[in-house]
């Protein structure tokens, strides 16, 4: 088996490919691509594994395609679908591609474009839109070179329009399948590129492409899909409480990305540390014996949220959501995790992750009593309550612990901001906003 088949097998990547395929990959690296149709400005968690794919082909000599389809995106593909996509307006379609390019860029080297030299990381990661060759098109051309090689029934056998035909399915989204051809034609014409890659969903898909560039070229090429992954709970993965999880930190915070990894299934860490980090197996098969050593310390979950987070959203973004989540949920003690001038702080008053009690300016003045603010945070259940926290060393204000109770919260402790962070124990917190 080649290299990157085993690595492939390996690492669970690999659910089905084309019979001829590791004969080609035993003669040599090969150029791949997948498609990522831009139907939002961010790419999702859910798109990691054909993401990752493609990292692992350079990683192993292979040349990857990055295909963003501002072209196709203006179709629609049917897969796993069970109704019509929106039609986005060009501008959105072409704003959406910009995006993804951009987070792509953090998984694949691509080439310099100050690099004048054409020989040099000739495996340097390519990123097309077909949109280049897709909307110049004509109709009359597509029909005669394209649509003549697919009789009816071999489009109606695939299972993307199967699942449609209950339903229903438009003329549009029927014909995708042709348009995702081309672009596997129009790619072995220009880029020699052997291989198409993608979900399981997209096997129709990716054999109507092989198919295409049978016929016009007479030329054998191959598939390669990844299995779509489901969590060992039988919930659909990528959700976090019913939302997608997304690479756009806009969109998903790096403390909610963080947060999202670290609350994986015992069950699927081994798993999903093949698939979406770079650590070694031999380093994952370690973790994995830690595991389940001491599962209740997650140093499965912990490295798996690590690794993750650095590669979309970089180390100093991973840090400070580690520090916010070992400060919110007490996995560290001591001055790193509370101190007042650590950036978990930060990331902690500002994600939005913690409840908000609001009192206004006027109300405020100049300063109001701690232990009335805690009892109206609900970090006390009474003033008196609050008295006895403050006595055993439990309350703290912007990371610094209290020790009397006589303390006044005052305009020094905003500090310039429109907020201060209490906390009650390890992991209790409260954002007090005054406005």
């Amino acid at each position: 088996m080649s290299r990157l088949l085993q690595l492939y097998t390996d690492r669970g990547f690999l659910q089905d490919a084309t019979p001829g395929l590791a004969a080609r990959l035993a003669q040599g690296p090969i150029t791949a691509y997948i498609g990522f149709d831009p139907t939002a400005d961010s790419l999702h968690v859910g798109s990691l594994v054909p993401v990752m794919g493609l990292a692992w082909l350079q990683r192993s000599g292979g040349t990857p395609i990055a295909l963003i389809g501002a072209g196709t995106g203006m179709v629609g593909d049917p897969s796993g679908k069970r109704q019509e996509r929106p039609v986005l307006s060009l501008e959105e379609i072409d704003a959406n591609a910009s995006a993804i390019r951009a987070q792509l860029s953090r998984f694949l080297r691509f080439r310099d474009p100050n690099d004048d030299d054409p020989n040099e990381n000739r495996n340097d990661a390519r990123m097309l839109n077909n949109a280049d060759w897709l909307r110049p098109l004509g109709l009359m051309e597509f029909l005669r070179d394209t649509g003549k090689h697919f009789t009816l029934s071999y489009m109606m056998q695939k299972e993307s329009v199967k699942s449609r035909m209950e339903t229903g399915i438009s003329y549009t989204e029927f014909s995708y399948m042709l348009v995702q051809a081309y672009d596997f034609w129009h790619l072995y014409k220009t880029e020699r590129c052997e291989l198409q890659m993608g979900g399981s969903d997209q096997w129709g898909n990716i054999t109507a492409g092989i198919e295409l560039v049978s016929r016009r070229e007479q030329r054998e090429v191959h598939g390669l899909v990844f299995p779509l992954i489901t969590a060992a709970s039988g919930a659909k993965f990528g959700k976090s409480e019913g939302e997608n999880v997304w690479l756009d930190p806009a969109r998903t915070s790096p403390y909610r990305f963080y947060q999202f990894w670290l609350n994986t299934d015992d069950r699927d860490v081994e798993r999903y540390l093949k698939l979406f980090t770079f650590l070694e197996l031999d380093r994952i098969a370690q973790v994995a014996a830690e595991q389940s050593v001491n599962p209740a310390a997650r140093p499965g979950q912990r490295s798996l949220a690590w690794e993750v987070t650095v590669v979309v959203h970089g180390q100093e973004e991973a840090d400070k959501a580690r520090q916010a989540s070992e400060a919110l949920f007490g996995q560290r003690s001591g001055p790193v995790a509370h101190s007042a001038n650590t950036d978990a702080l930060l990331v902690i008053a500002e994600s939005n992750e913690i409840p908000v009690v609001t009192i206004s300016a006027a109300e405020f003045g100049d300063k109001m009593p701690l232990v009335e603010i805690l009892a109206r945070a609900r970090l006390a259940s009474s003033k008196a309550d609050a008295r006895r926290n403050i006595q055993g060393g439990g309350i703290y204000v912007n990371g610094e612990q209290v020790d009397d109770v006589n303390r006044w919260i005052t305009l020094d402790d905003f500090a310039g901001r429109s907020w201060v962070l209490l906390r009650k124990g390890k992991k209790n917190y409260v954002k007090l906003v005054r406005q």
